[in-house]
This record gives structure tokens, sequence and C-alpha cells, in this order.
């Protein structure tokens, strides 16, 4: 499973990229440090999953989630952050799920199994 993770702290994609790879069916992840990179990511190709840092600088998380959705419809998306906030913002824009930074390293994996569950029974 293609996996994407966009945040601009370099500590959060290193301790997700960690995570990730301890899963054999998240193997292949790669990273984006900014809207600009992310956005090449999608023009390459399309990830099954972005973990998306609500706050990514360069455009308001609504607006990454609609150009990112354009180009790849079937993509799930995980929104990232640690402000309370975000959660309402980000799940009134329709995002397929909400993790605050806070959670447990257990909590990010047990909500990429069931996209993988879902892949495979869809």
């Amino acid at each position: 499973m293609k996996i994407l993770v966009a945040d601009d702290n370099p500590e959060v994609r290193s301790a997700l990229r960690l995570l990730l790879e301890q899963e054999p069916v998240l193997a292949m992840v790669t990273e984006a440090a900014d809207t600009q990179a992310l956005l090449r990511h999608f023009r390459e190709n399309c990830p099954m999953v972005v973990l998306l840092d609500w706050e990514l600088p360069g455009l308001q998380g609504s607006d990454i989630l609609l150009m990112v959705r354009s180009r790849c419809p079937e993509m799930k998306v995980i929104a990232l952050s640690s402000k309370f906030e975000a959660r309402q913002q980000a799940l009134a824009a329709r995002v397929d799920a909400f993790i605050s930074k806070t959670e447990s390293p257990e909590q990010i994996l047990s909500t990429l199994r069931s996209f993988i569950s879902h892949q495979k029974n869809g």
C-alpha cells in the first residue's frame, strides 16, 4: 500500500515513517514537507492513503484536500493535527479520518489497518 506522509515537521515525518515501516503491508512510504512537495507527488502518482498535516504550510487543509481528491478520487485522506479545532474543520471538509498528533502509535496503525481491510474486502 502506497502511503504519503505530508507534514512540515521532520521529526513527525520521521516518527511516522518508522512506525509505518514496521507494518509489512505499509512499506511504501513517501514524504512531503510542504504543499508544493505534496502536489509534486500527486503529479507523479496517487498514493492509496495520505497522512495530511491539516496545518501544512502553503494552503488551507480543505483546499489541499480538494486538489488531491480531484487527481486521486479513490485515495483515503487521514488528517493529522494537534489542534482540537482542526478535528471539526477536517471532518467538515470530508477527510476519511482524523488522528490527533497526541494519539498513540497504535491508534495510527489501527486506523490504517482499517483502510487496508476495506481495500481487501471492497
